[in-house]
C-alpha cells in the first residue's frame, strides 16, 4: 500500500478526530463539574446537525456562519435543561440519574424521527469536494475547516475556565461542592452554566460535523457511545484529554477503514479503550483517584 495513502488517510482520520474531541469536550466539562453523566449527548448533537441543516436549506447559510446562532441557542437549552430538569436530580442516586437523562435522549430520538422521518439529511456546500495539495499530501478543506473551528472552540473554552472569574468560580463548585456554598457562590447556577458550556460545544461539533457525516435520527445513541469511549480514553473530567481522546479514536477509524473494512472502525475504538482500561484505567491524562 502507499505510503502516500496511508498519509492522507491519517491526516483526515486526525482532522475528524478534533471535532471528536470537541463533542467529547462537551461531556467531559459537564461530568467534570457537575457530575452527572449526560446521556443525551450524541442526541444533543443529533439535534444541532439537523439545525444546522435545517438552516442551510430555508436560508442557504453555511454550517460555519450558523455555529454562532446554533452555540448560543443550545446554551440557553442547556442552561434551562439543567435548571429546571437536571438540578433537582443533583442529590438523587445516580440511577435517576441515569434514567432521567436516558429518557430525554429517547425523546430526542422519536422526536426526530416523527419532525423528519428515517432519511438521511445533508448539507451540500462548494468546498466539500475541494482540498489542497502539498506534494501527495492532501487537505480536505472541509475537514481542516472544521477541525480549525474545532480548536478555536476548545481554545476559547480552555481560556474561559483559567482566566475569568466564572470559570474560576466553576472550577470552585468542581473541586468543593459544599465549600463553595459556604463562601456565598450560586452553585445551581454554575452548574447550569456549565451544562450550557457543553451543549454549545456539542452545538459546535454538530454543526461541523454535518459536513463530514450524513444525520439521522438514530445516529445519536452512536455518538453519546463515542463521546464516552474518547472521554475514558483521554480520561474523566480532563478537557486536555478529551481533544487527545478524540484525536486518537478519529485516527484508529481512518486506520480501521483503510486496512480492514469501514463496518470494523468501531472494533478499533474498542480495543483502543480496552488498552487504555488495562494500562492506565485513570485515562490518558486523567488523574488517580
Amino acid at each position: 500500500m502507499a505510503v502516500d495513502l496511508v498519509v492522507n488517510v491519517a491526516l483526515a482520520g486526525v482532522l475528524t478526530g478534533l471535532v471528536y474531541g470537541l463533542m467529547a469536550l462537551g461531556l467531559s466539562v459537564i461530568f467534570g463539574v457537575v457530575r452527572v453523566v449526560n446521556f443525551a449527548h450524541g442526541e444533543m448533537m443529533t439535534v444541532a446537525m439537523y439545525t444546522a441543516v435545517g438552516l442551510f436549506t430555508a436560508f442557504k447559510l453555511d454550517p460555519f456562519l450558523s455555529v454562532i446562532p446554533v452555540a448560543a441557542a443550545f446554551f440557553v437549552l442547556g442552561y434551562l435543561l439543567q435548571t429546571g430538569l437536571i438540578n433537582p436530580f443533583i442529590t438523587r442516586p445516580e440511577h435517576s440519574q441515569f434514567m432521567l437523562l436516558v429518557a430525554i435522549a429517547i425523546i430526542v430520538v422519536n422526536g426526530l424521527l416523527m419532525a423528519f422521518g428515517p432519511d438521511a439529511r445533508n448539507v451540500q456546500v462548494d468546498y466539500q469536494l475541494e482540498s489542497w495539495a502539498a506534494g501527495p499530501i492532501l487537505f480536505d478543506k472541509a475537514r481542516v475547516y472544521a477541525a480549525g473551528v474545532a480548536i478555536l472552540a476548545s481554545g476559547a473554552l480552555f481560556a474561559f475556565f483559567r482566566y475569568t472569574r466564572t470559570g474560576k468560580a466553576i472550577r470552585a463548585c468542581a473541586d468543593n461542592y459544599l465549600g463553595a456554598k459556604v463562601v456565598g457562590l450560586d452553585v445551581k447556577h454554575y452548574y447550569a452554566l456549565t451544562f450550557g458550556l457543553g451543549s454549545a460545544c456539542v452545538a459546535v461539533a454538530g454543526c461541523m460535523l454535518i459536513l463530514l457525516v450524513d444525520v439521522t435520527p438514530s445516529l445519536g445513541p452512536s455518538y453519546t457511545l463515542l463521546a464516552f469511549v474518547i472521554v475514558i480514553v483521554g480520561g474523566l473530567g480532563s478537557m486536555g484529554g478529551a481533544l487527545l481522546g478524540g484525536v486518537l479514536i478519529g485516527l484508529s477509524e481512518a486506520m480501521a477503514g483503510l486496512f480492514i473494512q469501514p463496518s470494523a472502525k468501531s472494533m478499533f475504538s474498542f480495543a483502543l479503550l480496552i488498552l487504555v482500561l488495562l494500562f492506565r484505567p485513570q485515562g490518558l491524562m486523567g488523574r488517580r483517584p
